[in-house]
This record gives C-alpha cells, sequence and structure tokens, in this order.
C-alpha cells in the first residue's frame, strides 16, 4: 500500500511539474484585481515570448502603445510581443524582458508555474526583490 501510495504521489508531482507555460493566459492586474488581456506565451528558437492576442477591456483595444521607446513606439497593444528571451532555469523562466504597455516600460522578468493553470509573472529592476508580481490564469478552450 505504501509504494502504491508514494507511487501516486510521485505521478502527481512530475505532472505538475512537467505543465509547460506555453499556452493563452488570462492577465489579472495586481492593483484592481480585473482582468485585462489575454497574452499567449510561445516558444520560439528555445526561448519564451509573450504576445497580446486580445484585449479585454472594449475601451482600450486600439489603444497605441505611446509611452513605448524603439520599435514599439506608437504600435498598437493588441498584438504586441509583451515578454521577450525568457530562458528555462530549474523551475522557472528567466533573463528575458517584459513591457508594461501602460507605463511603456521594460522590465526584468521571470515566471512560475504555481500550478498547471496559474502563473507566477514577476517583473522588476536591478533585484527581484524590487518589483511587481501578476497572478495569470491559464484560458481553457
Amino acid at each position: 500500500m505504501k509504494k502504491i501510495s508514494l507511487l501516486l504521489v510521485l505521478l502527481f508531482s512530475l505532472g505538475v511539474y512537467s505543465q509547460s507555460v506555453v499556452g493563452k493566459w488570462k492577465t489579472i492586474d495586481d492593483e484592481t484585481g480585473k482582468a485585462k488581456s489575454i497574452v499567449e506565451i510561445y516558444e520560439k528558437s528555445g526561448k519564451i515570448y509573450g504576445k497580446v492576442l486580445d484585449i479585454l477591456e472594449v475601451e482600450n483595444r486600439n489603444r497605441i502603445c505611446s509611452n513605448c521607446s524603439g520599435e514599439d513606439k506608437n504600435k498598437p497593444i493588441l498584438g504586441m510581443v509583451i515578454i521577450k528571451g525568457l530562458t528555462k532555469e530549474a523551475n522557472q523562466y528567466t533573463n528575458g524582458k517584459i513591457l508594461d504597455p501602460k507605463n511603456g516600460k521594460r522590465y526584468q522578468c521571470y515566471i512560475t508555474l504555481e500550478s498547471k493553470d496559474k502563473l507566477k509573472v514577476r517583473g522588476f529592476i536591478g533585484i527581484a526583490l524590487f518589483g511587481r508580481t501578476q497572478y495569470w490564469y491559464r484560458v481553457k478552450n
């Protein structure tokens, strides 16, 4: 009986940690608690990226990133790649950047799968201690 219990715990643990961050995620604003957008996280050339697929607030669907700089300046937020270049390290993806279209700033970023349907997204300057965390939820088809 102990062997079966141990095997079940092991299989469950492997199931949770083998889940992928790739997929569609509903973003939740950490200040208001409101759902903001749908971001598709995808892998390209061994790195993780995130693109805005939908903006849930109708009044913001046609917004442009007027505060952005470089190639994103005055581009539509809808369709914009806001997460760039994350690489896998142990149980998290790190060493990339995330764009906050609200203020146009890019931050260092890491993401961690909290459960198969909950993603922790942390943006920060310098060290991870100084930043903001959001939790995004997997969109089920």
